[in-house]
């Protein structure tokens, strides 16, 4: 059998290496790192978080929770991976982002199938996946380029800053989750957030500095549109002194226990290991100057004396444009044993990119027993999301978090809005389901 290639160790081609080594092939997994790292890495691990410690929510009537869904009726290892770090973070899937790639790592290690080949790619193998992802290396961009005979797309990507719990003042922090929300599995009922309150003039004052504030500057960020999904903090100041409290400092379903009532804004802190010492900014992805983040986010009451472990940061995120340059199954149009996965093909989030790299892998298997690609229908989420990488404007092509607007409409909607989330849920998973063991029993027949 011939062996199979995946370019880049990230979430999507860790998922793809492993769903083909275990349909039975021999993969090559490249990865350049540590040969030449990149802006965002720290480590050599395969699927390293460089953003949020989050794959959100797992909750199937939310877009993210329905998609993890149709991933586990998949067998997504990566998930499996996610579950065994998972650390508390209310209905969303956080995790210690070291227990959660060491765990990929040694998985793909361990494979009889897989082999790591720790080096550079600068042309493109054939049959392959490629998923580098947003920091594709200049020469394996270039390859693509002349390939798909257009240049592609770029946007900034931020991440935020994250803090040391013992640095926090406990007199003004508190802990809980909006409403009271239990977290994971119901175990700490005070909720998985430490809040930061604002008072309406702390607010202003905050929101004023951080507008003001030094930032890194370049005439490429002003060329390149930022992901909404992603806008640096300080992009949202900027549109208004209420954008963030009516955003992700939304202080409703909170109440600060030092005077009864409801902040007038509220900064998040999201639990980042699982020793709960390390705490990340929530919504606080930043392009400010290191010095600058110093001072602006110590601001934050509760923070005066925050020790900062890892600063905000900006790296560029790129992708190909997919409805313009890529076939229905998100392959090279001259070679469809050549599949791209991941954010580089426009999904947005390390749930969808697994996703991508998960359904890459379903139909290089196909394509090299000689069998047609396959998508799941737009009833699914993760069908959705093809559809839209597939049908989207070219012209005006962005990327796409999962969303529960992409799903095909409804026939009979329920009119209560939680109802509808629940039928659009059951008609996903059951479709999933479906599709599943028919996409198996004709691979069965093939192998």
């Amino acid at each position: 059998m011939t062996t199979l290639h995946v370019v880049g160790g990230g979430l999507a081609g860790s998922e793809a290496a492993w769903q083909l080594a275990e349909r039975g092939h021999d993969v090559v997994l490249h990865e350049m790192r540590p040969v030449r790292g990149t802006p965002a890495h720290h480590t050599d691990r395969l699927a390293e978080l460089v953003c949020s410690n989050t794959f959100k929510s797992t909750e199937t009537h939310n877009a993210h929770g329905l998609l993890k869904a149709e991933m586990r009726a998949l067998g997504s290892m990566v998930l499996q991976c996610a579950d065994e770090a998972r650390v508390p973070g209310g209905s969303a899937l956080a995790v210690d982002r070291d227990v959660f790639a060491a765990a990929v790592t040694a998985r793909i290690m361990a494979h009889p199938r897989i082999t790591i080949a720790r080096e550079e790619v600068t042309s493109i193998p054939s049959p392959a996946i490629i998923a580098t992802g947003p920091l594709t290396s200049d020469a394996l961009a270039a390859a693509l380029k002349a390939r798909l005979g257009v240049d592609g797309l770029a946007f900034y990507d931020a991440i935020a800053p994250i803090v040391s719990r013992e640095s926090l003042e406990d007199a003004v922090v508190f802990r809980a989750s909006r409403w009271n929300k239990e977290t994971m599995d119901g175990a700490e009922a005070e909720g998985a957030y430490l809040n930061c309150p604002f008072t309406k003039d702390e607010y202003e004052a905050w929101v004023a500095a951080l507008a003001e504030a030094d930032q890194y500057q370049g005439k490429a960020f002003d060329e390149v549109p930022y992901f909404e999904g992603c806008m640096p903090i300080e992009e949202m100041a900027r549109r208004g002194a209420e954008t963030l409290r009516f955003g992700p400092m939304r202080p409703i379903g909170l109440t600060d226990p030092r005077t009864g009532k409801r902040p007038w804004a509220v900064v998040q802190l999201r639990m980042e290991d699982r020793a709960g010492r390390m705490w990340n900014i929530v919504g606080c992805q930043t392009r400010l100057r290191i010095p600058e983040q110093t001072r602006v986010f110590r601001m934050i009451p509760g923070l005066a004396n925050a020790e900062f472990l890892r600063f905000g940061a900006i790296h560029r995120n790129a992708y190909v444009n997919s409805p313009a340059v890529l076939s229905a199954h998100g392959s090279l149009t001259d070679d469809p044993a050549v599949i791209l996965a991941g954010q580089m093909t426009g999904v947005e989030g390390y749930t969808e990119s697994t996703a991508s790299g998960l359904l890459a892998a379903i139909n290089l298997d196909r394509v090299v027993r000689g069998m047609s690609p396959v998508a799941p229908p737009p009833t699914t989420m993760m069908g959705a999301l093809v559809r839209h990488l597939r049908e989207a404007d070219a012209k005006h092509f962005q990327p796409m978090n999962a969303n529960a607007g992409l799903l095909e409409a409804l026939a009979q909607p329920p009119r209560d809005k939680d109802a509808r989330k629940v039928a659009y849920a059951e008609r996903a998973l059951a479709a999933m389901g479906a599709w599943r063991d028919s996409v198996l029993e004709l691979a069965g027949t093939h192998a």
